[in-house]
């Protein structure tokens, strides 16, 4: 039985809506841990998720490195998120099939503790930028814009009352460009603090590819916050797309 020109009519129709309604584009969730566990994670996953419907692209969320971290898996994704990742979370294949994809033009996001990852992994320092050393109890402080030309950094005030878990951090493996820094004068910082200049979060093009950085994030509340999303969005969408910088 041949199909009816309304059939057909419907059913381009369809297939035209499908093609304009496509995701602008996808984005891998990492939150594997092998050290501190963030309880933040299900509130930072569930935050990516509605970003993804917020602005149409597509959220895949996995621990598993066996089965995401290969050529052909990454080769699906324009941009990978490690979320509140720690410790050691891929073996040496995984490893280089990451440096593979960041080669060959993939971005990068790491948010809070993905600083606080692979400290045995030397080209994963230098993607990150800075790695953590330590950090004092969570309080309020100022925190400070360095750059307001990066995508997502429009929602921002010059100066911010932030409550964190301020990282303090090893100095730059890399030349960065910084967005957001902590004013050090306004929270006690400890005994060891990293001085007049404090970042908190920057990024940088690296090996063909882009990595985007922020230390914010370690409370679950924080992904609730609409201009720390912004702010994550901003960074998800560089790191995808290479587009939204300022000319």
């Amino acid at each position: 039985m041949k199909p009816s020109v309304k059939s057909l009519i419907a059913g381009t129709l369809l297939l035209a809506g499908n093609a304009v309604h496509a995701a602008q584009f996808h984005v891998l969730v990492f939150s594997r841990t092998a050290g501190w566990h963030h309880d933040a994670i299900p509130a930072g996953v569930a935050a990516l998720q509605e970003l993804g419907k917020l602005h149409d692209f597509t959220v895949t969320w996995t621990e598993d490195a066996q089965r995401v971290f290969t050529d052909q898996e990454l080769a699906r994704y324009q941009a990978v998120v490690f979320l509140l990742t720690s410790g050691d979370i891929l073996d040496a294949r995984q490893q280089a099939a990451f440096e593979r994809y960041i080669g060959a033009g993939g971005g990068f996001v790491g948010v809070h503790s993905a600083a606080d990852t692979e400290y045995g992994w030397p080209w994963y320092t230098r993607l990150v930028g800075h790695m953590f050393d330590h950090h004092p109890a969570i309080q309020s402080a100022v925190l400070k814009v360095e750059d307001a030309k990066f995508p997502g950094m429009e929602r921002f005030a010059p100066r911010n009352l932030v409550t964190e878990e301020w990282y303090a951090f090893k100095p730059a493996s890399g030349k960065l460009n910084y967005l957001l820094s902590v004013d050090e004068s306004t929270y006690q910082p400890g005994p060891r603090g990293m001085g007049a200049f404090h970042p908190v979060s920057w990024y940088q093009v690296f090996d063909n590819g882009r990595a985007f950085y922020t230390a914010l994030g370690h409370l679950p509340a924080t992904y609730g916050d609409p201009v720390f999303r912004h702010h994550l969005y901003g960074g998800i969408y560089w790191a995808a797309t290479g587009r939204g910088l300022a000319r």
